[in-house]
């Protein structure tokens, strides 16, 4: 089966791949990404995480008449009202500046105590015929005062999902994906892949 992931996003690449491949139920599934075929750009105006892995999935497969996957994340942070929130990739303007965004972050959260959040994920798959599904998943923790780790990429140096001690990018891929936002949300899109 071969699928196209909307993005241009290599962490995100190499994490669904690895998603995929540890299920030995799924069938072998060929993934191409944003930069494998030539797929617009897509402005995410969605209000929410789930509006805007559509808007991306839809696009991908106008633009090459396949399956498409994509997926709308990012970092919900209760003493900044839910921020970044949806904008988590451009929290600090430009799109995809993983430090800056990291950074601006950091400085909003100095002396604040409630350091709580989420990790949130939106996974869509939309088929050549139309057919569309959206599956949501979160995982809980809280905000370290400074990156720890090499792993991963985006905010996950900086987050503690609850019951560790280690952040998202200090641990062990395989061990981030069976807890993570994105692993809960893509293994149960990965569920309806039978479906094409």
């Amino acid at each position: 089966m071969r699928l196209v992931l909307a993005t241009r996003n290599r962490g995100k690449l190499v994490e669904l791949r690895r998603i995929l491949d540890a299920d030995p139920a799924l069938p072998v599934v060929e993934l191409c990404s944003a930069t494998d075929v030539e797929l617009p750009e897509v402005e995410e105006h969605g209000a929410t995480f789930a509006e805007n892995a559509l808007l991306k999935a839809r696009s991908a497969t106008a633009a090459t008449g396949l399956a498409s996957l994509a997926d709308d994340s990012g970092l919900v942070v209760d003493a900044l009202q839910g921020d970044p929130g949806v904008r988590s990739a451009r929290y600090a303007g430009a799109h995809g500046d993983d430090e800056a965004n990291l950074r601006l972050v950091l400085e909003r959260m100095r002396g604040v105590e409630d350091r709580r959040a989420r990790f949130v994920c939106a996974a869509a798959l939309v088929a050549s015929d139309g057919r569309e599904w959206v599956e949501e998943a979160s995982v809980a923790g809280t905000l370290a005062h400074a990156p720890r780790g090499a792993g991963g990429f985006g905010y996950d140096p900086i987050f503690v999902p609850v019951g560790e001690s280690r952040t998202t990018a200090e641990m062990p891929p395989a061990a981030k994906d069976a807890i993570s936002h994105r692993g809960r949300a893509f293994r149960a899109i990965a569920a309806h892949l039978a479906q094409l």
